[in-house]
């Protein structure tokens, strides 16, 4: 039998499975709600570990005992352009750094594991909105020809939708206020097959 005392470093399975089962069970309940696991933002140029899209875009970051935080300041500089909130998850030993290197609109929440396995989490900081959101930005996660559909859906002429994908988000932004392209890529996500068929996580 191992020893009760010992303590086994968490993994990112563990705290995205408790964190899916624990703190997101109600936002994966409501319908209007889509929550996706590694999400790709910015063309995949990044991605976060759990996005919950509703009435705004909010990202999970998971920064297990496991892992460090070197690629956090670079992750982050995404985030802050194409999310509307983040919190990031991490192992104790994370949480001072993370604390003093997050800006202070990013939530942050540890998650420690017990002795019997079971893993609980802690809010040391509420998450806030992002006052550097880049709603062009935002709009990369729309597909071109999903951009295509509902900037036709706005009224724009065909001649105007062979422009290039970047002019094409910037048409978005310019006809639809953030809340207005947030609704819009939930419903589109929802509606993208490879993510409506994919089990949800347990």
């Amino acid at each position: 039998m191992m020893p009760a005392m010992m303590k086994f470093a968490t993994a990112d399975a563990d705290i995205r499975t408790a964190l899916h089962a624990k703190r997101l069970r109600r936002a994966k309940s409501d319908p209007n709600t889509l929550v996706i696991d590694e999400l790709g933002l910015a063309h995949a140029k990044s991605r976060i570990d759990v996005a919950v899209i509703n009435g705004c875009i909010h990202g999970y970051e998971i920064k297990s005992a496991k892992d460090t935080l070197d690629r956090l300041a670079t992750q982050i500089a995404i985030y802050l352009q194409t999310l509307q909130k983040l919190t990031i998850v991490a192992a104790p030993k994370h949480v001072g750094d993370i604390m003093t290197d997050a800006p202070e609109w990013c939530g942050v929440i540890a998650a420690e594991q017990g002795p019997r396995g079971g893993i609980s989490f802690h809010v040391v900081r509420n998450t806030a909105n992002n006052p550097e959101i880049d709603p062009v930005m935002m709009a990369h996660l729309l597909w071109r020809d999903e951009a295509i559909d509902l900037l036709n859906q706005i009224g724009y002429a065909p001649k105007e939708l062979r422009r290039p994908r970047k002019q094409l988000y910037e048409m978005l932004c310019e006809a639809m206020t953030v809340r207005e392209l947030t609704a819009s890529i939930r419903n589109i996500m929802a509606r993208r097959p490879t993510w409506r068929d994919r089990p949800a996580h347990a």
